[in-house]
């Protein structure tokens, strides 16, 4: 079993970077039909269906009453869909932003991640547990529908003109992916199934597997797409993508649960914690405000804070 397993993840990681790749002609092929920006493909389509993996673990876990999880889920996705992927991303080459990302999507998504901070980071006003109500949730619902409302502005003042043919049609466009959508969330699973599998086997502990190998796992679809459409040149893809697939999680995927089944408190996830999702939020706004571009020297910047912060995670 455990060797079918080793193959299974092997050829998951290779389909899960093929459908990434028709996904991201697709979703570009798509804006084109339509003339809207990619940026509202990419906080949209894209960022919403990559975020299906997480959202069904978030549901499972708090009404199974295990909190702990649903947070590394958020906690752990914000951090890494920042630092490891638009790190990696912009090692592998460095992404240009338009002004209209720098003024309006990045303070966005900060704005998003300073009020999570502040509504879960309980402990640093008083000593009591670190916990979410459901008044938060409802706040990061109202949150989202700002966010949305933002998304409808956009798509109804800029109209954009592309120089170039499509290379699907639109309804090609939109089967092609919803198709690579199923098969993206379909190889996730596979490849957290697997990884579990052997890391249990190899009597690896349950906090590494929930930190690492669920959080990263369910983390794949935005990397191969983030990573794949910035080394395409789609850079309004790959930073789109992060942002929105980062304020997803945080207003739905942990605020929809939370207003539904109510509080969760947790003594699992200090203010290190807080602090490195709203520093990861702060140091993507600030290089991109720098010189409208993540060189590859930020991207090592971030890639070495997500480094120094799991290696904190796992002495401590």
């Amino acid at each position: 079993m455990l060797v079918l397993n080793i193959l299974i993840l092997l050829l998951s990681l290779y389909l899960i970077i093929k459908f990434s790749d028709i996904f991201v002609d697709a979703s570009t092929s798509m804006a084109e039909s339509f003339k809207v920006p990619k940026m509202v493909i990419a906080l949209t389509v894209a960022a919403f269906s990559t975020c299906v993996p997480e959202l069904a673990i978030s549901f499972n876990s708090i009404s199974s009453g295990n909190v702990d999880m649903t947070l590394a889920n958020v906690i752990g996705s914000c951090i890494i869909n920042i630092l490891l992927i638009i790190g990696v991303s912009a090692i592998v080459k460095p992404i240009k932003l338009k002004g209209r990302t720098i003024r309006r999507e990045l303070p966005l998504l900060l704005l998003i991640t300073t009020a999570f901070f502040f509504l879960m980071n309980d402990s640093f006003f008083k000593n009591v547990v670190n916990s979410l109500g459901r008044t938060d949730g409802i706040i990061l619902i109202i949150l989202f529908i700002i966010f949305c409302l933002y998304i409808v502005s956009i798509t109804r003042k800029h109209k954009e003109d592309y120089e170039k043919e499509p290379l699907y049609t639109k309804k090609q466009s939109i089967i092609i992916m919803l198709c690579t959508i199923i098969g993206i969330i379909v190889t996730s699973d596979l490849i957290v199934d697997s990884a579990v599998f052997i890391a249990e086997s190899l009597h690896i502990s349950q906090k590494f597997i929930a930190m690492t190998i669920i959080v990263i796992g369910t983390s794949l679809p935005e990397l191969t797409i983030t990573v794949l459409s910035a080394k395409k040149g789609e850079f309004d893809m790959a930073i789109g993508n992060i942002i929105g697939t980062n304020i997803f999680n945080i207003c739905i995927v942990l605020g929809l649960p939370i207003t539904i089944f109510g509080a969760v408190s947790s003594t699992s996830f200090n203010l290190i914690d807080l602090l490195i999702v709203l520093l990861a939020a702060l140091l993507l706004t600030l290089f991109g405000r720098s010189d409208r571009e993540l060189t590859r020297r930020e991207g090592l910047v971030m890639l070495l804070v997500v480094v120094f912060y799991y290696l904190y995670l796992f002495i401590m």
